[in-house]
């Protein structure tokens, strides 16, 4: 599929095939998350600019690289919590925004009740978090929040996808970068992808 990045990794994977099991307890689900997310992040910095610096080791001049860009992490509420502490670790000098979205069960369409963001979003590595990209609605109006105060680069990193939400992002921000898991086979009427894992924010939390 345009512009998916699957993160294929054995420790991926098992994490996952753990993460999706009905038995994982919400400690058990928000570690496993947070595992994941960390290998993932190591995937979406690849892209990251760096440039090469001259230094001084304890025996002598070497060059190195360093960081040239900003990163700004942008969770999705309230689920993307669980992913945003673990890439914190690796990328303790990010900036971090926060978007609350709560989707309508009916229609489906996502309505905002927050928004925070670093300020000059345009100097930004922007990466979006959102562990679930199912109908892409969040995804769609995300972005365009995201566009509204600056945001040129971002790049959206999620658990699971949808061929549906996928289609829908790229047909909406065709140069979006999708950086996932896994691509699950579809979405059932209540817009849940399958096979899924059921409400990340539910299991995550355990408010299931």
């Amino acid at each position: 599929m345009k512009n998916v990045v699957i993160v294929d990794h054995p420790l991926v994977s098992h994490n996952l095939t753990r993460l999706r099991n009905i038995e994982t307890q919400h400690l058990e689900f928000r570690r496993l998350l947070g595992e994941i997310s960390l290998l993932m992040s190591y995937e979406i910095a690849r892209s990251f600019q760096t440039r090469e610096i001259q230094i001084q080791t304890p025996l002598e001049p070497t060059l190195g690289t360093c960081l040239t860009c900003d990163v700004a992490l942008v969770a999705v509420l309230r689920a993307g919590l669980g992913m945003l502490e673990p890439i914190l670790t690796i990328l303790p000098n990010a900036r971090v925004g926060f978007i609350g979205l709560k989707r309508d069960e009916i229609t489906l369409a996502p309505t905002f009740y927050y928004q925070n963001f670093p300020k000059n979003l345009d100097t930004y590595e922007v990466v979006l978090i959102d562990p679930m990209l199912a109908t892409g609605g969040t995804v769609v109006a995300s972005m365009a929040l995201l566009s509204k105060f600056g945001a040129k680069r971002v790049k959206l990193l999620t658990l699971l996808a949808s061929p549906e939400g996928i289609q829908r992002v790229n047909d909406k921000y065709p140069d979006l970068l999708i950086y996932t898991a896994a691509v699950d086979r579809c979405l059932n009427e209540k817009g849940y992808i399958l096979p899924g894992l059921g409400d990340a924010g539910d299991r995550l939390f355990g408010t299931v």
